[in-house]
C-alpha cells in the first residue's frame, strides 16, 4: 500500500502539472486569440472564464457523490474530459483561412516588379476599387467560416472545465484520507509545486508560440511584412492545445489502476473495490451506500456546512483575493506590453521564467514553515495575514513604477509633438497629409527617423518608399517638416520605418524594477498558500471534507473566476486609443492602449464623475471614479480588502480556540472529578458535540 500512496501522490502531481499547464497556456494565449479573431477584451474575458462555466456545472455533484464513489477512476475520466476540450479549442486552425492582417498599402506591388509603393496617395482611384469591391463581397466575407469560430474556444474551455472539477475535492481528499495529519501539508505543498511547474511550461511554451506565425508552413514567411513586436502579429497559439490534449491522455492513465481508498499510514484496513459505486458493506456493519440514501444526506449536510462561520470566512477572504489575482494575471502580459513596451512573447516568457518559480518556492517554502515548526492553525492564519500584508505593500508600490505612452501622432501626441491623448480618429488627419487620401480605419505603423510613431505610411506623409515586406523604408515624410528645425532633420532625411518606435531609454529600467518588486510579491504571496489550505481543511469536519472544497471551488470560480475577466476586459477597453479594422468591416482588436489610463486611470472625457461597482466576492458597492480606477485600482480594493478579512478570520478562530481549549480543560475536570468520586459526568461530554458539528479544530 506505501507504494499505491506514492503512485497516486505521483499521479495527482502530473495532472496538477497538466492542468496548470494547460490553463496557462490559455493565459499565455488570450493576446494571439483577440487579434485572431479580432474580438475586444470584454469578450476575450467571457471565453476564459467560460473554464469556471464548466466547473460550475458539475462540480457541486461530483463533489458530494464523488466522495462515495470510485475516486480515482473518477479523476481519470475527467483527464479524458480535459484532452477532447484542449483537442476542440484548437479546432478553428484547421478550418479557418489564412490569417490576413490589416495594413494600408493594399496597393502593394510584385515582388519580380519595380514599382515603387507611393504611400501618399494623390490619386483616389485606388482606394474607390478597393471599397467597391469590399462592398461586393461583404455579404461572403460575414459568412466565412472563421467569422465566430471563437465559439469553439469557449466550449473547448468549457469543456476542460468540466474535466478538471474531479481533480481538486476527490484528490485532496483521497489524500487527506491516507496520509498522516503531520504529512498532508508537506504532501499538498509538494503537488502544489510541482502543478506551479505547469505554469512556469506553459507560459515559456506560449511565449515560443507567440514567435512562431500562426500560418506557419502554409505562407511564406518573407512577404510578411509585421513580425513578433507588432500589435498584428498572430502567433501559433493553436500548437500548445495540441500539446495539452496529449498531456491529458497521458496524466490520466494510472488511476484507471489505483483502488478506491487506501489504508491510513500507519493502520491496516480491509481494501474494498469496484468500479464506481461500491456495493458491498461497510467494516462495522454500515448499511450498503445507495444513491437515493446519499441524496437525501445532501441537504443537511449543506446546511452543516455553511453554518460553520470559520468556513465561511475562509470561503469569502478566497473569494475577494481571487477576484484581483484573476483580474491581474489574465491581463499582465498585456499590462506589460502597453505599459513597459514589452512584446507578447516577451512578458509571457518572463511571467514563465520569474514569477511562476517565485510561486512555487514560496509554496513550497509555506509547506516547510508549517511541517518544521508543527504549527497549529492559528499559526497557519498568522503566517497568511503576515503573507497577505507584505504582498499587498509591494502591490502598492508598482503604483510608481510606470513608462510614458509611446509617442503616436495624433493620438498621444500632435503632430507638432506637444502631448495629448485623443480617442478621436478625427485627430489623425493634420496639414501635412490632408492631400493624401489616407484611410482612417487601418492600423499600419511605422517609426520615423524624429522618435515618432505614425498610424501608418500616408498618415506620415511619405511620398515613396523603397524595399519590401519588413525591409521597406518610407522616403520624403511630409509630416515630420513640422519638427524638422528642431531636429535639424534635412528633407532627405524625413524616412521612416515599418514598426512602432521602441520607448525611452529610462523605461527599461523602470521595467526591470518593476520585475523585481513583481517577483517579491509573487514569492510573499504564495508563502500563505499552503497554511490557508491547511486553515480549510481543518475548519470542517471529516464527513464534509469532499463537499466543502468542492462548494469552495464552485463558488470562487464562480464569483471569482467568472466576472474578474471580463469587469476587467470591459474597462480596460475604455482605454483603447486605436481600434483595428476586421476584413469585412466593423471593429476588431485594440491596437493601442493609452498606457497611463490602463494603469490608473484617466479615462476619457464625457464619463460621469462617479460609478458604482459591486464587488459580488464582498457584497459591497464601491462608489469610484473612472478617472481614477482601471487595472490597478481594481486590484488593490480587492487585494486590500482580503487582508481586512483575514484579521476576522483570525479573530473568529482564536475565539474557538479558546472555547475548545476550555471545553477540553472542563473534560479533563469531570473525568479527574470521575475517578475519584466514581461518578460519570456525561453532560459535559455529550456539550462537545456541539462544537464538533462547526469544526474539527
Amino acid at each position: 500500500h506505501n507504494g499505491l500512496s506514492w503512485l497516486f501522490l505521483a499521479s495527482l502531481s502530473f495532472v496538477y502539472f497538466a492542468k496548470a499547464f494547460g490553463g496557462s497556456y490559455m493565459k499565455s494565449s488570450i493576446t494571439q486569440i483577440e487579434r485572431r479573431f479580432d474580438i475586444p477584451s470584454s469578450l476575450i474575458g467571457v471565453i476564459d472564464g467560460s473554464f469556471e462555466m464548466g466547473n460550475l456545472l458539475v462540480i457541486a455533484f461530483v463533489s458530494y457523490f464523488g466522495a462515495k464513489l470510485h475516486r480515482p477512476r473518477l479523476i481519470g475520466i475527467g483527464c479524458l474530459i480535459m484532452a477532447a476540450g484542449a483537442f476542440l479549442t484548437a479546432l478553428p486552425h484547421l478550418f479557418q483561412g489564412r490569417y490576413v492582417y490589416e495594413t494600408s498599402l493594399s496597393h502593394i506591388p510584385e515582388e519580380n516588379t519595380t514599382e515603387s509603393i507611393l504611400p501618399c496617395l494623390t490619386n483616389t482611384s485606388h482606394l474607390g476599387i478597393h471599397v467597391q469591391a469590399a462592398e461586393e463581397n461583404q455579404a461572403a466575407c460575414e459568412k466565412e467560416a472563421g467569422s465566430y469560430m471563437w465559439i469553439y474556444v469557449f466550449l473547448g474551455n468549457m469543456l476542460r472545465g468540466i474535466g478538471e472539477t474531479p481533480v481538486m475535492p476527490l484528490g485532496v481528499s483521497y489524500l487527506d484520507d491516507f496520509a498522516r495529519e503531520e504529512n498532508t501539508a508537506f504532501y499538498l505543498a509538494f503537488i502544489q509545486t510541482v502543478g506551479i511547474l505547469g505554469p512556469m511550461f506553459g507560459f515559456m511554451f506560449g511565449s515560443f508560440c507567440a514567435k512562431i506565425y500562426v500560418d506557419i508552413g502554409s505562407v511564406d514567411l518573407e512577404s510578411i511584412s509585421i513580425n513578433h513586436k507588432d500589435s498584428r502579429w498572430v502567433g501559433a497559439w493553436w500548437l500548445g492545445f495540441l500539446v495539452t490534449g496529449f498531456l491529458m491522455l497521458l496524466a490520466g492513465i494510472p488511476f484507471w489502476f489505483l483502488p478506491k481508498s487506501l489504508p491510513k499510514q500507519g493502520k491496516k484496513v480491509k481494501e474494498q473495490d469496484s468500479f464506481l459505486l461500491e456495493d458491498n458493506n461497510e467494516d462495522h456493519g454500515s448499511k450498503p451506500i445507495s444513491m437515493n440514501a446519499m441524496a437525501k444526506d445532501f441537504g443537511p449536510s449543506l446546511k452543516r456546512l455553511f453554518t460553520n462561520k470559520v468556513y465561511l470566512l475562509v470561503l469569502l477572504t478566497s473569494l475577494v483575493a481571487i477576484n484581483g489575482f484573476i483580474g491581474m494575471i489574465t491581463f499582465k502580459p498585456k499590462y506589460m506590453e502597453q505599459v513597459y513596451g514589452q512584446s507578447p512573447s516577451k512578458a509571457i516568457f518572463l511571467i514563465g521564467v520569474m514569477n511562476l518559480p517565485a510561486v512555487a518556492f514560496g509554496v513550497i517554502t509555506g509547506g516547510f514553515l508549517m511541517k518544521r515548526f508543527k504549527l497549529s492553525i492559528l499559526g497557519a492564519a498568522r503566517i497568511c495575514i503576515i503573507a497577505s500584508l507584505l504582498s499587498f505593500c509591494l502591490l502598492l508600490s508598482q503604483y510608481f513604477l510606470y513608462c510614458d505612452n509611446s509617442q503616436v501622432a495624433g493620438l498621444t501626441m500632435t503632430y507638432q509633438g506637444a502631448s495629448e491623448v485623443s480617442y478621436e480618429q478625427e485627430s489623425l488627419l493634420s496639414q501635412c497629409n490632408m492631400g493624401c487620401s489616407c484611410s482612417l480605419k487601418h492600423w499600419d505603423p511605422v517609426c520615423a527617423s524624429n522618435g515618432m510613431t505614425y498610424a501608418s505610411p500616408c498618415l506620415a506623409g511619405c511620398q515613396t518608399s523603397t524595399g519590401i515586406g519588413k525591409e521597406m523604408v518610407f522616403h520624403n515624410c511630409t509630416c515630420m517638416g513640422e519638427l524638422t528645425e528642431e531636429l535639424s532633420l534635412s528633407p532627405s532625411n524625413r524616412s521612416a520605418i515599418l514598426g512602432q518606435c521602441p520607448r525611452k531609454g529610462d523605461c527599461d529600467w523602470m521595467f526591470k524594477l518593476y520585475m523585481a518588486i513583481s517577483v517579491m510579491g509573487a514569492f510573499v504571496s504564495a508563502c500563505g498558500a499552503t497554511p490557508g489550505y491547511i486553515v480549510l481543511l481543518r475548519s470542517i469536519s471529516h464527513d464534509l471534507k469532499s463537499l466543502a472544497l468542492g462548494m469552495q471551488t464552485l463558488i470562487v470560480r464562480t464569483l471569482g473566476g467568472i466576472p474578474p475577466p471580463i469587469y476587467f476586459g470591459a474597462l480596460i477597453d475604455r482605454t483603447c486609443l486605436k481600434w483595428g479594422s476586421k476584413r469585412c468591416g466593423g471593429q476588431g482588436a485594440c491596437r493601442l492602449y493609452d498606457s497611463h489610463a490602463f494603469r490608473y486611470g484617466q479615462l476619457r472625457d464625457g464619463w460621469t464623475d462617479f460609478v458604482i461597482i459591486y464587488c459580488p466576492s464582498t457584497s459591497i458597492l464601491y462608489l469610484l471614479s473612472p478617472r481614477r480606477i482601471t487595472f490597478l485600482g481594481l486590484v488593490y480594493v480587492c487585494y486590500g480588502t482580503s487582508y481586512l478579512l483575514w484579521g476576522v478570520l483570525y479573530r473568529q478562530l482564536s475565539k474557538r480556540q479558546k472555547k475548545l481549549a476550555l471545553r477540553n480543560q472542563a473534560k479533563e475536570t469531570a473525568l479527574e472529578a470521575n475517578r475519584n468520586n466514581g461518578h460519570a459526568t456525561v453532560s459535559i461530554i455529550k456539550n462537545m458535540d456541539d462544537l464538533d458539528r462547526e469544526s474539527t479544530i
